[in-house]
This record gives structure tokens, sequence and C-alpha cells, in this order.
């Protein structure tokens, strides 16, 4: 007797674990190491890939292409991910997406040194869409770091409310404010550029219905790595 009640106490405490492992609406951190194909991505615009474990966009010629994943109910969280510029000037991370004309964009510039907040939007000029943009800042200049190609950089954008804080290599380089945009899917995105990118994170999750769990994906290059009970 005591032994079936052992193994019951022990099949309920497994239930319980698996309950809690697997349950979304814990998740608090996800992770993308693209060592795997992105098929849970959406690509708006260009040609993307993953090589060698890191995804590439490979188009050295067009404007504002960009991949998309994530969850279009995401609010508040940080984003951090590895950037490196192959070839060309304009690389960085979108948060923040609507859809795939309406989304932020923080970039770096090697050609000038510097950083770039960007709002994309929806233009009225184009009958299909095709995105305009406004400048939140254009010219944020680098501290304490040097921005060149063929080289990673560690990208981090945290969004509180209508708060944009930005940084490189854990260096804070400014903080805007902003009120388009409160919630959206994360992303990667090149302007007439080659790029590379890897170990993309979202971690401190927040969503806009928290009766809507977030929802993990089964892929090689998504990792959930953290689980905890709010």
């Amino acid at each position: 007797m005591k032994r079936l009640f052992s193994i019951a106490i022990i099949c309920c405490v497994l239930m319980v674990g698996t309950c809690r492992s697997t349950s979304p609406a814990f998740a608090d951190e996800q992770i993308w190491t693209f060592d795997g194909n992105v098929t849970d991505w959406t690509v708006a615009n260009g040609s993307w890939q993953v090589q060698d474990g890191v995804y590439k966009q490979t188009s050295r010629w067009g404007e504002a292409m960009h991949s998309l994943g994530g969850n279009t109910n995401w609010t508040d969280h940080t984003l951090e991910a590895k950037v490196r510029l192959d070839e060309g000037n304009w690389a960085g991370v979108v948060f923040r997406a609507r859809n795939e004309f309406e989304y932020y964009v923080y970039l770096l510039c090697p050609l000038e040194n510097k950083s770039e907040l960007w709002r994309h939007r929806r233009s009225r000029a184009f009958k299909d869409g095709f995105e305009g943009r406004d400048e939140i800042e254009h010219n944020i200049e680098p501290s304490t770091v040097t921005i060149t190609r063929h080289e990673w950089f560690d990208l981090k954008v945290v969004v509180a409310g209508n708060s944009i804080q930005v940084s490189i290599n854990g260096v804070q380089q400014g903080e805007f404010t902003d009120d388009a945009y409160a919630t959206g899917k994360i992303g990667v995105w090149t302007w007439d550029t080659q790029a590379s990118f890897d170990d993309l994170k979202v971690k401190g999750l927040k969503t806009t219905d928290t009766l809507t769990p977030v929802q993990p994906q089964a892929k090689l290059a998504t990792t959930w790595a953290s689980v905890k009970a709010k």
C-alpha cells in the first residue's frame, strides 16, 4: 500500500511539473539561436535564410528588408540580439511590429559611426501600402563603441509603456518616448545591406491579454529558457 501511495504521489508531482513546464502562460523568456530553420518567422521583404547557425539577409540591394517573429500582443519586454553588418550600412532589430509596415526599428550605421531609431508606418502615397517612416532620432552618437562592419555587436532595446531605451554592447545609448505602437512582434531588419543576426532573446515578456498565453514554438530554432509562476 505504501508503495502504491508513493507511486501515486510521484505521478501527481510529475503531472503538476509537466503542466507548469508546458503551460505557455508562465513563459517569460524566448530565445532564437538560429541553429535550425526559422519556420515560425514571417519574411516581410528580402532574402532571409539560416546559414552556419546565424540568420542572414543575403540580398545587397533593397529597402526595409525585414523578417518578423513572436506575437502581435507582446507589450513591454527587453529585446537583445547579436548583429553584424557584412556589406552595406544599415541593419538592426525590429520591435512592436503591428504588421509588415508598422513597427519600430533600432539600427546601426557604420558609414557615419552612429545608431538610429525610426518609426515605420503605412504610407498613403502608395496604393500597395508601401511603408513610410518617421525619425525618432537619426543621429545617436555611440558611447564607448566604434561601429564597424564585419564585427558582432550586442543590441538591446527595452520597451516599457511609451519608453524606449537602446543599448550597444551593454552601454545605454539613449532613452526616447513614442506613443505610436503599444504592442507587436519583434524582428530583424536591413536596408541595402547584407547582415547576420544571432542569439535573439526576448525577456520580461508581457502581453495585452493575460488570459491569452504566449504560444511556444516547437521549432529547432526556438528555445523557451525560463518558466516561472506569475
